[in-house]
């Protein structure tokens, strides 16, 4: 499950705020590293009169897109292209929106993105980039098992770690030739947390147990353990006690 899946009233806040930046009645809007879609669907609400391109190298996220896209009556306006955006900007035509979401730090060589995305637009067209600042965060900050603070200590492990580390768009986007429209931070909160927290709030803290458990206290991991173990009375997905936290910043970069 994808974060943007539990944060619906986030994400249609991001969105919100792109289509007051973007041209009138965008034709062709790209998301582009699709990942599960609910970018591409929340793009196509936002944009009624346009195609969208879902982007993503893996045929399974694609699937995921289009099984969910033809659920919400939206397979008309939806077009999925399978790319590596590693190797290459895919030949899918002049784009008006392009919308880049927890993407530019995971690839390999972002200021090429940019470039090949600046080429993409059509003049006037905008491009969205967002970065989550601060991970998601799930627990309170006493969950009744181990010591308190267990959350913000698995932070600080991803924190060492380098995980979800970015910088600054905005000289990398005026290096690529965009013209910066705007840039906001949104803060996420989302109190009591949606159906589905708890499933990704498992998923998050599997990976860190697996990855950086060795890095953690020696009492975390029996505590996340316990949290993580779906038959117990302590599991994840049984609390009630989730929340939704995090920000993130979005910056809005405009083709001149």
């Amino acid at each position: 499950m994808a974060l943007a899946e539990v944060l619906g009233p986030y994400l249609d806040e991001v969105i919100g705020w792109c289509g007051r930046h973007a041209p009138d009645a965008p034709r062709t809007v790209a998301d582009v590293g699709a990942g599960t879609g609910a970018g591409s669907l929340a793009l196509a609400r936002r944009f009624p009169a346009a195609e969208v391109v879902a982007i993503d190298r893996s045929a399974l996220m694609l699937d995921r897109v289009r099984a969910a896209a033809h659920g919400q009556g939206l397979a008309a306006r939806l077009r999925v292209v399978r790319a590596d955006l590693d190797d290459a900007w895919p030949r899918i035509g002049a784009v008006d929106v392009a919308w880049a979401a927890s993407l530019l730090h995971e690839v390999a060589d972002p200021q090429r993105l940019l470039r090949d995305l600046h080429t993409a637009l059509n003049p006037g067209g905008l491009l969205v980039v967002v970065e989550m600042d601060d991970l998601p965060r799930f627990l309170p900050g006493d969950i009744g098992l181990g010591r308190p603070g267990l959350e913000s200590r698995c932070h600080e492990a991803v924190a060492r770690a380098g995980w979800n580390t970015h910088p600054d768009w905005r000289p990398h986007l005026e290096r690529a030739g965009f013209e910066i429209a705007a840039q906001r931070v949104f803060t996420i909160e989302v109190v009591p947390a949606p159906p589905g927290a708890g499933r990704y709030a498992h998923a998050y803290l599997s990976r860190i147990r697996s990855a950086l458990g060795g890095q953690l206290a020696a009492d975390d991991p029996h505590t996340l353990d316990r949290l993580l173990a779906d038959d117990g009375p302590d599991a994840l997905v049984r609390r009630r006690d989730l929340a939704v936290r995090g920000s993130g910043t979005a910056w809005a970069a405009r083709r001149r």
